[in-house]
């Protein structure tokens, strides 16, 4: 249990990172070439990766392949959506609201075998 509360903390961290590194040039670097918004963003992802590499690693220790990958995309929508709202000033929209029932959709059926055998 321990390795999954570690693997979703470095994975929520590494998220933040990808967040900013993937959007956050929007806002800031609009009025910058794109080259170098993209330099700045392979900066702020080498430290995504520094976190997303060990995570990976632990947590595949004891989660299955499909089990990470869905925890990851949790965790994505769980860091996107405070991002674009209070960051990037989107507005709150119930698309996320579905979109993150979905999600659950998916955490329930990748999840369902330890579930019924608890």
């Amino acid at each position: 249990m321990r390795e999954i509360g570690l693997t979703v903390l470095l994975l929520t961290l590494s998220n933040v990172f990808m967040t900013f590194a993937w959007y956050a040039h929007l806002k800031e670097l609009s009025s910058k070439p794109w080259i170098i918004a993209a330099l700045i963003s392979w900066g702020i992802a080498f430290f995504e990766y520094m976190l997303q590499v060990p995570a990976n690693r632990i947590g595949y220790g004891v989660l299955s392949l499909g089990q990470l990958k869905i925890l990851q995309e949790v965790i994505t929508l769980s860091v996107f959506v405070p991002f674009a709202v209070y960051y990037m000033k989107e507005p709150l929209r119930l698309d996320y609201l579905w979109a993150g029932l979905c999600i659950l959709g998916a955490v329930f059926f990748i999840f369902r075998g330890e579930l019924a055998g608890a």
